[in-house]
């Protein structure tokens, strides 16, 4: 199939982007509580903190730079999963890898570190591409709630996300079984995240790790067997998000050029300063006027799939 048009008001072979923003006029320093912290199986956790300043500009693909202990002077880059700008809270999971993570994992309640943020452009869902297939792999899961949940109180089109979430080691959450029906799903895969489906909107999930009730196979595979059994004038109104490891990003890419769907991805990558200076997370991105270096933390981290996974030559 041919590649997919960009939408309306996009310049060819651009992110899926509003035009830069003065990222550094929403970009907010504050010292947030602990409101609370869930710990999860697999060193996995769930913290709320008080931060009404960043939960007040945040948006699904956005993140924050944490400060994880007084001894540890490098911040850690966490993607938002949920944000309630009233209540003014910001939500985040996480999962323990190394030094920061660890002291991150011993905060209790009440008490409060440095939060910068939120940084980056989002996700820009198109009422015209109301079907969203969004999908998450790993600790690339968050945006993909955040996202959902965002579409849920959105009145400018008739949206209807679909969430597939892929891991390796146990979900985050204990899954059940799915009272909402996706056709196109393959049979027996009935699992989902009980919290999307209090909200109405649809999940499925997908592991190697034999887990009951998921699809056996990549969440990339389980999103190309939905595409698959979709008629043409639903995938004309279908977009993906997604955000995970690269491999499964550049396999998502890819899913999109063959249904002619377009795609936006959410990087991950390490950086140091987070706000544009050091160019630590620079990645290789096409533009119009050829490769060019782009950073992930203000130019992104979400990008026009293409313009990150090119298709290959033919031949």
């Amino acid at each position: 199939m041919s590649q997919p048009a960009p939408l309306a008001g996009t310049p060819t072979g651009a992110a899926t982007q509003p035009a830069p923003r003065a990222h550094r006029g929403t970009i907010m320093l504050e010292q947030a509580p602990v409101l609370s912290h869930a710990h999860l199986e697999a060193e996995q956790h769930v913290l709320r903190l008080q931060a009404p300043r960043c939960a007040s500009q945040a948006t699904p693909g956005s993140f924050v730079h944490l400060r994880c202990a007084e001894d540890l002077p490098m911040r850690r880059p966490l993607s938002i999963m949920r944000a309630d700008s009233a209540a003014g809270w910001i939500e985040l999971l996480y999962k323990v890898v190394g030094p920061g993570t660890r002291a991150l994992a011993r905060l209790q309640p009440q008490q409060t570190l440095s939060v910068l943020g939120p940084i980056g452009h989002g996700f820009v869902p198109h009422p015209q591409r109301a079907r969203v297939l969004a999908i998450g792999g790993g600790v690339g899961i968050p945006p993909m709630i955040f996202l959902a949940e965002l579409l849920r109180t959105r009145t400018d089109a008739a949206w209807k996300p679909l969430v597939l979430m892929g891991s390796e080691i146990a979900f985050p959450f204990r899954a059940r079984p799915s009272t909402l029906m996706i056709p196109g799903v393959p049979e027996g895969v009935i699992a989902g995240m009980p919290l999307l489906e209090e909200w109405g909107v649809p999940s499925r999930l997908a592991t190697l790790s034999g887990f009951a009730g998921c699809f056996d196979g990549y969440v990339t595979e389980l999103a190309r067997a939905w595409l698959a059994a979709q008629p043409p004038a639903a995938l004309a109104e279908t977009e993906i998000f997604a955000c995970g490891p690269t491999p499964m990003l550049a396999a998502t890419a890819r899913l999109a050029r063959e249904f002619c769907v377009p795609c936006q991805v959410a990087l991950e990558e390490f950086m140091v300063c987070a706000v544009g200076g050091c160019a630590g997370c620079a990645v290789a991105v096409q533009t119009p006027a050829g490769p060019a270096m782009k950073r992930v933390c203000v130019d992104g981290p979400v990008f026009e799939a293409n313009t990150i996974f090119p298709a290959e030559p033919a031949g």
